[in-house]
């Protein structure tokens, strides 16, 4: 985006809400691609309590070679987890969304099995797509636009009652597609920084064009200095694979100064937008340096809303509203986020975009720990951003810190891990061979099948 720096990307309503409100340089998703994450916004927690690290089966990728067997990945959120959405429906606010779900659609799946009063989910393509359930879509119709129309007609219903609204977009996501009069405004431009292709740089348009509508709608309707409007992602940009020697990554666009991409757990693929707005409570250009990740959100709109926590489900995040309304400024209360990623995700032609690992980030150092052969990188964001100069070896005592903090999280947690891999198939705790793929057919029921994650 433009607002975090972007020379090539044309993002004037997300500049504009950045501007209107507060910008967070650190903030994190809890997982390097985007199933852990939103399992983590809807539940508050970390992935080893949901069971979901990754997006697919544990099989998606043939990693039979490896010396680890991965640890099974759950495909749904569990029907027993209470939605950040079941939370606030039991306070008193009605609730909507209206995208890209991605944690299960089976009966009691769906999200309006899990706490939505409305849910129309698609994914899968942008174009000719289907939902779920089946609604009426206009022809010619772009997935963006159809899921702003839903977003702007919800809160137009809703003006007169408390409301939470979850758009989660399925742009930028693949297959990479837009409406070619936007295209045509970026097809003779200049590449800026890694940031060339003008098919995703229209993407990102039309999301900023969702985004300027849903605001001017707020505004219109004299809603916004008591709604809290927030913007992120799920997971770093496609791209940074190359410089890491992953020629089959597909650098469609590039996180410099972050290392890495979509998949990874250096800043690349974990580190990534949060902007919020409330005229009259976040301040207007405000800007934080304070770390915070996806299950923060949880207990965040808890204390914003007075709703009450669930009962027996342990949430893993803080609350950030005292940095939202204290200008940015001020610590949370927490050593440390933390990652765990106990799987494969493939790049192609038996390369990886990562093999099983863990991070932690506490203050200014990250330490990554790879399960394979133990290897552990410690690096110092604030002098290395990005995260080129490896200071395990040269500062062992900070590196046996933070190992130390993040082997003992994975206890208290109970978080698997992969199992060394045995020389007999039989033997080996998790398949580790895709299974043969299906012709994909078009399921209104379940698009998210048509996904190219």
């Amino acid at each position: 985006m433009a607002c975090y720096g972007s020379g090539y990307y044309k993002t004037p309503n997300l500049d504009k809400l950045s501007a209107d409100g507060m910008k967070f340089t650190d903030g994190y998703t809890c997982g390097p691609n985007c199933q852990p994450t939103r399992a983590a916004l809807m539940s508050g927690q970390y992935g080893p309590r949901t069971g979901i690290y990754t997006v697919g089966h544990t099989s998606r990728f043939d990693s039979s070679m490896r010396p680890l067997v991965p640890v099974e990945n759950a495909e749904s959120l569990a029907t027993e987890k209470t939605t950040v959405a079941e939370s606030l429906r039991a306070a008193g606010y009605k609730t909507g969304m209206f995208g890209k779900w991605h944690l299960g659609e089976r009966p009691g799946h769906h999200p309006s099995d899990q706490g939505f009063d409305e849910a129309i989910v698609s994914s899968g393509k942008h174009f000719q797509f289907n939902t779920n359930p089946k609604v009426d879509v206009p022809e010619g119709a772009y997935l963006a636009d159809f899921l702003t129309d839903k977003a702007v007609d919800f809160i137009e219903r809703h003006k007169s009652e408390p409301f939470f609204l979850y758009v989660p977009h399925f742009g930028v996501h693949s297959p990479h597609q837009a409406k070619e009069e936007l295209i045509a405004t970026f097809r003779d431009q200049p590449a800026v920084g890694g940031h060339h292709d003008p098919t995703y740089a229209a993407m990102i348009a039309s999301v900023d064009e969702s985004v300027g509508r849903i605001v001017a709608k707020l505004d219109e309707l004299k809603l916004s200095e008591n709604t809290l409007l927030i913007f992120s992602a799920d997971n770093g940009g496609v791209g940074g694979y190359q410089r890491e020697g992953i020629k089959k990554g597909g650098d469609i666009t590039d996180n410099a100064p972050l290392r890495g991409g979509k998949g990874m757990l250096y800043e690349g693929g974990t580190r990534c937008v949060y902007l919020f707005r409330r005229p009259g409570k976040i301040a207007a250009g405000s800007l934080c340096a304070e770390p915070i990740c996806s299950v923060d959100l949880y207990p965040t709109l808890l204390e914003l809303t007075g709703a009450a926590a669930p009962k027996d489900q342990p949430l893993d995040g803080v609350s950030y509203l005292s940095l939202l309304h204290g200008d940015g400024k001020g610590k949370l209360t927490r050593e440390a986020i933390y990652w765990h990623f106990p799987g494969y995700l493939g790049a192609g032609e038996n390369t990886w975009r990562t093999t099983p690992a863990g991070a932690i980030r506490s203050g200014d150092w990250k330490l990554l720990e790879f399960f394979e052969d133990g290897k552990l990188e410690l690096y110092n964001l604030r002098d290395d951003i990005g995260q080129k100069n490896n200071l395990a070896t040269g500062n062992p005592e900070k590196t046996k810190e933070l190992h130390d903090k993040l082997v003992a999280w994975r206890t208290a947690i109970n978080a698997p891990m992969p199992t060394k891999r045995t020389s007999t198939a039989g033997d080996d705790a998790a398949p580790a061979k895709p299974k043969a793929k299906k012709k994909k057919k078009n399921n209104a029921k379940n698009p998210r099948k048509n996904a190219a994650e």
